[in-house]
């Protein structure tokens, strides 16, 4: 996610809908994904490109200006969402030269150069988050005002809209009904202002909904409220009626909550998309395959049939978190970070879902991998004492073992087995370099996959050359950095261990 910093509103309510069947849906032809680039081994450009339109996805979100991914994305026909991040708030706040430097560089630079289709502007991220205690609050409309006024100067004013995503933190109901919906009081009226403006200019409104977050954070809340129902299925018991309709799923009540507050204020004209929505698929006991299919299934399937939510029956673009799980993201908000992809790291399915057109999802095409070759525990030594200890720790201070935790997909293994996958984590991590299975002759090298029931030992994207591109990865610069890692820090720790 952008942020999963904060618990995105928990339920806000547990109240959400079972959405009236007499309008007349409008078939939607395609879909829109957040691509994640905090990858140590990303996929190709080209290649998660053609993933995307492969999928039926001809709209996607970027959280920043990434070189590769936005040159990768030009004359591809799929519009784009790029991210002006948080950090950059309060220097575009304070400078319209440096919100035209930005917008030069980083939208019109795309757009003439390599043929971008850049349709939006996100200026922060969940700037508003309660966790953040206020620190980007002065700065967003004034920098959504000099982005703007950037984009006007560049020529660029109607084809590219200003947007700010927002976490549904922004907005609660005293009572727990959609209907009742308002403003958090501590930002009401800054949020007034932004929304005019953003009303005033042909903007967009962005909202971060994550339904996992309110069942990861209560373990009292009911599950199946956290899901969309099947058709024909009884009501959750946890449906609450709001006038004449019954809210049976939280992301109905959640998104018209917001609906309501807009209204409340004038403001109910403003177009509202869905920035971030998903479920991760390791990392908590409540994140995996099944539950991501299942929850999945269900947004699909209500965007594939344009059924909305009662109060905007017509559904809205919906950008899925996400399209690829991220290895190096930050874990903070918690382990499941690294696993919102509805693919994994190499493009491949995690399940079996219906996409654009209702066509059944495909893998990407054109990966390569690096050799079929994994590090383990030597089967002679013990995986016992402070040499061991020092050395797991290592690893995973530099490569990803979230899939360890209580309740992941790997929390299965024995202690020999935690062993091995940390020590596989840190050699696909470095790019299979032999140095990095040199754990003081604690490990090997095999050729036998030690994969075992739901835990994946994983071999990493060759980021060499790759069938499509013909050419390098951007990412073949981390080889360099990984010696550096075991050249200064991982050979001392390991000595001073022993």
């Amino acid at each position: 996610m952008g942020s999963c910093v904060a618990l995105r509103a928990l339920a806000l309510l547990w109240v959400a809908a079972a959405y009236p069947v007499l309008f007349r849906a409008r078939p939607v032809e395609a879909l829109a994904a957040n691509w994640g680039t905090r990858a140590l081994h990303p996929l190709p450009g080209d290649i998660t490109v053609r993933l995307l339109r492969d999928n039926g996805f001809d709209k996607v979100k970027l959280f920043e200006a990434d070189p590769p991914a936005l040159q990768a994305l030009g004359h591809s026909g799929i519009q784009v969402m790029i991210g002006l991040p948080n950090e950059l708030l309060t220097p575009v706040a304070g400078s319209v030269k440096a919100a035209e430097q930005w917008v030069l560089q980083n939208v019109s630079n795309y757009i003439s150069k390599y043929g971008v289709d850049i349709r939006y502007v996100a200026v922060g991220n969940e700037p508003f988050l309660k966790s953040y205690k206020g620190k980007f609050e002065a700065a967003t409309l004034p920098a959504v005002k000099n982005v703007q006024a950037a984009l006007v100067k560049a020529g660029l004013g109607k084809q590219v809209r200003v947007t700010v995503p927002l976490n549904a933190d922004v907005y609660d109901s005293p009572d727990g009904r959609p209907s009742s919906g308002d403003f958090r009081p501590d930002i009401s009226g800054l949020m007034v202002r932004l929304v005019r403006f953003l009303l005033d200019n042909n903007g967009v409104l962005s909202i971060n909904i994550y339904p996992f977050l309110s069942l990861q954070a209560d373990p009292n809340f009911p599950v199946d409220y956290a899901f969309f129902p099947a058709p024909g299925a009884p009501p959750s018991q946890a449906s609450v009626q709001d006038g004449n309709v019954l809210y049976s799923n939280v992301f109905d009540a959640n998104y018209d909550t917001l609906i309501a507050a807009l209204e409340k204020h004038g403001l109910g004209a403003i177009p509202v998309v869905v920035g971030e929505i998903g479920w991760p698929t390791d990392g908590d006991k409540n994140a995996n395959a099944a539950n991501a299919q299942r929850f999945n299934k269900g947004l699909f399937d209500r965007i594939l049939a344009g059924k909305g939510t009662p109060r905007r029956p017509q559904m809205p673009d919906v950008y899925i978190f996400a399209l690829l799980d991220e290895d190096a993201k930050s874990v903070d908000p918690g382990n499941f970070e690294r696993h919102w992809g509805v693919f994994n790291y190499d493009g491949s399915p995690k399940y079996q879902l219906r996409l654009g057109n209702g066509r059944p999802i495909v893998p990407a095409k054109g990966v390569r991998y690096l050799s079929k070759q994994w590090c383990v525990l030597r089967p002679d030594a013990s995986p016992a004492g402070p040499a061991i200890g020092s050395a797991v720790g290592y690893a995973c201070q530099y490569a990803d073992c979230t899939s360890l935790g209580p309740g992941s997909s790997c929390s299965g293994l024995d202690v020999r087995g935690n062993v091995s996958y940390a020590f596989n984590q840190f050699f696909q991590a470095a790019n299979q370099q032999k140095a990095s299975c040199n754990f003081n002759n604690l490990s090997i090298i095999t050729t036998t996959d030690p994969s075992k029931g739901t835990c994946r030992f994983e071999i990493m994207i060759d980021n060499g050359k790759h069938e499509l591109t013909g050419k390098p990865n951007a990412g073949s610069r981390a080889t360099a950095a990984w010696s550096t890692v075991l050249t200064l820090g991982f050979v001392g720790l390991i000595m001073t261990a022993w």
